[in-house]
């Protein structure tokens, strides 16, 4: 491993929490896709495998916001124990639904209930940050954690949809429970590196959304996260047109493949300039990147072009959680990175319900048509709140020291 990351781990700790992180992480990649295949297979409606992946995204939209910030306001191991375990009784539920062939509704209500999963990206960045506050360090950080999000996307739809087609079809959804129960255990007993809770600065600062330049992030990555739904859903459906369903998992994980690569040479840069305008290059970057896809015509150019597609992913996704750090209290912070996710999540709802949708009526090749537009979305609502994102953000409840020397110290 190059020295800048290897030099992450000498602080006490920090090996444990980015490890269980990524545990615990897994199941981001493995449920949305895994209850596609699942139900897919089980029912062959797409349209329905769609609108429950986006009803996992849209629960976990309404809920994760609440959960970081009663883990801003109480601490880790007191909020994501109870929540982990209301989100792995509601994948119960589902798997038992989907198996016993139960109505719908029963499907919905138990895939809303996953929506309690806690955002493990957001706890341990934010272990990070307490951690390397005010260092170049912290970018290296949020750059080899972007790194393990992609390493995730290689291989938990992989995982997810392997055991789904080759074994039984709730076996990627199981792994991925058990996944989420040893992580989220797991890292909460690590007592040490847990950041202090902020019960005073909380209760006094209101909602990290204050921020117009997080609410700028946040707006944009709905669009963002249309893409990433849509893309899982369509490939899927494109490789079982094709007759190699399971090869599906694979043009995924190159996908990922592509962002992980990007993330690696990015931690070891230190970039100049504006972050802001580094982000808005990013966006634009992933929206021209969803052109080529509606051109394909077989899975090995599918392959290629989602490859370089994934390029723009982490580098974007890094600077954006810079941004973060740089616009909102740090009393605030978790809450502030899931709601970046939330957007996400929300964007992930409605790409791939739309995408389910489109794939029922006009065929996969059809549903490319989603992630290019939803591209071309995210480039203009980042237009429109570029000049909020590139001004300094002021000093809120004495928890944010920033302002540009602050910023080029995190990202340049």
């Amino acid at each position: 491993m190059p020295s800048p990351y290897r030099a992450l781990f000498a602080a006490p700790g920090s090996k444990g929490f980015s490890a269980a992180g990524f545990l615990g992480r897994m199941p981001l990649s493995m449920m949305g896709i895994g209850v596609v295949t699942m139900i897919s297979q089980l029912t062959g409606r797409y349209g329905l495998a769609g609108a429950l992946s986006a009803t996992i995204a849209l629960a976990a939209a309404v809920l994760g916001p609440q959960i970081s910030r009663l883990v801003d306001l109480h601490g880790q191991r007191r909020v994501l124990r109870p929540a982990t375990l209301a989100a792995l009784a509601a994948a119960a539920g589902l798997l038992l639904a989907a198996h016993l062939r139960w109505p719908d509704w029963v499907l919905f209500v138990s895939a809303a209930g996953i929506g309690s999963v806690p955002s493990l990206g957001a706890m341990v960045r934010a272990r990070w940050a307490a951690v390397y506050r005010g260092t170049p360090h912290l970018h290296t950080a949020y750059s080899f954690e972007s790194v393990i999000d992609e390493v995730c996307f290689i291989f938990g739809p992989i995982i997810s949809i392997g055991l789904s087609t080759a074994w039984f079809p709730e076996a990627g959804p199981l792994l991925a429970g058990c996944f989420l129960a040893a992580g989220v255990f797991w890292l909460t007993s690590q007592r040490a590196t847990e950041p202090a809770p902020h019960p005073r600065e909380h209760h006094d600062g209101g909602s990290a959304l204050r921020s117009t330049g997080l609410r700028v992030l946040v707006a944009t990555f709905v669009a963002t996260g249309a893409i990433f739904g849509a893309v899982d859903v369509v490939t899927v459906a494109f490789a079982d047109e094709r007759g190699h369903k399971s090869a599906a998992s694979v043009v995924l994980a190159l996908y990922a493949a592509g962002s992980c690569s990007a993330g690696v040479l990015f931690g070891l840069l230190r970039p100049g300039g504006a972050p802001a305008r580094r982000w808005l290059l990013g966006i634009g970057a992933m929206a021209v990147s969803m052109i080529p896809l509606l051109l394909v015509g077989n899975l090995p150019f599918l392959a290629v072009a989602l490859f370089v597609a994934g390029l723009s992913v982490a580098p974007t996704m890094i600077t954006t959680m810079a941004l973060v750090e740089e616009h909102v209290p740090r009393a605030h912070l978790t809450e502030g990175m899931t709601w970046v996710s939330t957007g996400l999540a929300v964007g992930v709802a409605l790409g791939s319900s739309v995408a389910g949708w489109v794939i029922d009526t006009a065929g996969a090749r059809a549903g490319y048509g989603v992630p290019a537009v939803s591209g071309a979305v995210a480039v203009a609502v980042g237009f429109l709140g570029y000049r909020r994102l590139s001004r300094p953000a002021p000093v809120r409840g004495g928890s944010v020291e920033q302002h540009s020397e602050r910023a080029e110290r995190h990202v340049a």
